[in-house]
């Protein structure tokens, strides 16, 4: 098994100029990322990621658009996977992190926890590549080829759960810009009014 930290600064290496949603794991890639394409979505509705990463994949076609999903919110959602599938985003990357329960609202396991492959599953719902990972040195030797071919691409990571026990309402916020901001910085960034 992995901590996110480390297989997230290990995709950093590789994300290039890519826009990314940091979504659940996001906490740990603002930590290591310091760019104004960096929009940390951890805050709406679970389920909703994937929505807005395919929305901005297909804004956004010259790029490419990396979205750090969780298993929770795939399976708040499992709708999204085929319809992302059937738009077919040549330039997205769908990670989902899988710690096998609902981190941000205590640990409480999430459905089947540690028998669900969600690449099979990403397969079945006609994503044409899915990969699962459990080891970091596994996701070392492929990720130059996963980044390379073209999406959507959905990645499963098995992670060490980080359980968030302090009530959400008392959580410091992990955000380094408001959403006013980021979305600012990410119109100025695109050129877009």
């Amino acid at each position: 098994m992995m901590y996110a930290a480390d297989v997230l600064a290990l995709i950093a290496e590789h994300r290039g100029d890519a826009i990314v949603i940091s979504g659940r794991g996001g906490r740990h890639w603002m930590a290591i990322s310091d760019t104004v394409m960096d929009l940390p979505l951890g805050d709406p509705a679970m389920g909703g990621h994937a929505g807005f990463g395919l929305g901005l994949a297909l804004a956004q076609p010259d790029r490419r658009v990396i979205l750090f999903d969780s298993e929770g919110d795939i399976l708040m959602s499992l709708g999204q996977l085929p319809t992302i599938a059937e738009q077919a985003p040549a330039n997205f990357y769908h990670f989902v992190l899988d710690n096998e329960v609902y981190a941000t609202t205590g640990g409480q396991p999430v459905p089947n926890a540690g028998k669900v492959d969600y690449a099979a599953v990403a397969k079945a719902s006609g994503y044409p590549s899915a990969y699962g990972f459990d080891r970091l040195e596994s996701v070392k030797q492929a990720l130059p080829r996963i980044m390379a071919a073209p999406g959507p691409v959905f990645v499963a990571l098995k992670v060490a759960p980080e359980v968030e026990n302090t009530p959400i309402g008392q959580r410091v916020k992990w955000r380094k810009r408001g959403a006013d901001l980021v979305v600012a910085d990410l119109r100025a960034a695109l050129g877009v009014g």
